[in-house]
C-alpha cells in the first residue's frame, strides 16, 4: 500500500466513523419506536457516544449541527417512553 492510498484511508474513517455514529443513533431511534426493552438507555448511550466522536474530530461542524437537530428529538422520546413505562401503557397509544 502506497503512503497516498494509506492517507485515503484515514480520511475516509473518519467520515466512516460519523455516519456509523449516525446510523447508530437512528437504530436505537427505530428500535425506541418499536417499544423493545432497554432501547432508552441504548439512545441514550448512542447519542453520547456520538456527542464524544464530535469533540474528537478537527472537521464536525456538520456533524455537531446534526447532533443538536436529533438531540431533542431523541432526549423527547426517552422521555415518553420512560413516562409510559411508568403508567404501563405502550408508547404506540
Amino acid at each position: 500500500m502506497t503512503a497516498r492510498q494509506g492517507m485515503a484511508r484515514s480520511g475516509n474513517s473518519r467520515v466512516d466513523r460519523g455516519g456509523r455514529m449516525k446510523d447508530e443513533v437512528y437504530r436505537q431511534m427505530f428500535r425506541l419506536e418499536e417499544s423493545r426493552p432497554g432501547s432508552e438507555i441504548g439512545l441514550a448511550l448512542a447519542l453520547l457516544h456520538a456527542w464524544m466522536n464530535s469533540d474528537s474530530k478537527l472537521e464536525s461542524s456538520e456533524e455537531r449541527g446534526w447532533l443538536k437537530k436529533v438531540s431533542p428529538i431523541c432526549l423527547e422520546m426517552i422521555e415518553t417512553a420512560l413516562r409510559t413505562d411508568k403508567t404501563g401503557r405502550s408508547c404506540a397509544q
